[in-house]
């Protein structure tokens, strides 16, 4: 089967334009244990990389065997800041890559549009991104649904079979897959490589050897 010439690179952002999984699974796993839950490191990239806020919730009142009340993060978000400030940046080969593609790119990630913007910020891509950035705040369910994919292609117009995204995550890929977009598993990250495979996936270690793959 003849593959559609790509026209759109939807880009996750945590994991895979900056490099902030390490810090959340670290800072997350501290705040848990504040809260009565132990995940090994193991778990911690296994449960929750990619996932969504309501999706991390969930599991983590099945841990702890009680619910959580709305807004139950926030007396934690200055943690994760102060961390974020300290030690983001963006992932190596990233802006070589944005800088050879010769297709548009956009963000589409279960972060929300501020946790995003600021995280650009931080690592000087959000001008590369500015005007091209879907949070999954803009639809019905974040990631492994493929509304928030589905939505940024509509919105650019661009046929979701020339759509290609880039994700480090389980959520990810199922998602791009249920979108019916080629996908491309990055495993530099956190993530293995086995947990990244399946149909219409192509996983890769290093990010610059993205243009390649996406030409090939």
């Amino acid at each position: 089967m003849t593959l559609e010439p790509v026209e759109l690179v939807i880009f996750d952002c945590d994991g895979v334009l900056v490099d902030s999984e390490r810090i959340y699974c670290r800072v997350d796993r501290e705040v848990f244990a504040g809260l009565g839950a132990e995940f090994t490191e193991a778990e911690m990239v296994e449960r929750f990389v990619g996932s969504s806020h309501e999706v991390l919730t969930a599991i983590l009142e099945e841990r702890i065997g009680r619910p959580l009340e709305p807004g139950w993060n926030e007396p934690f978000r200055q943690r994760y800041e102060d961390a974020l400030d300290a030690e983001l940046t963006a992932v190596e080969g990233v802006t070589e890559v944005l800088d050879a593609l010769s297709v548009p790119y956009c963000l589409a990630s279960n972060g929300s549009h501020s946790t995003i913007r600021r995280n650009l910020g931080r690592t000087g891509l959000l001008e590369r991104f500015e005007g091209r950035i879907f949070s999954a705040r803009d639809v019905a369910r974040g990631k492994p649904a493929p509304d928030l994919f589905l939505h940024a292609a509509a919105t650019t117009g661009v046929p979701p079979g020339r759509c290609a995204v880039v994700e480090d995550s389980p959520y990810g890929v199922e998602a791009a897959r249920a979108a019916g977009m080629r996908a491309f598993g990055y495993c530099g990250g956190l993530t293995p490589a086995h947990r990244l495979t399946g149909p219409g996936t192509v996983v890769f270690e290093d990010m610059r050897a993205l243009p390649g793959l996406l030409s090939g």
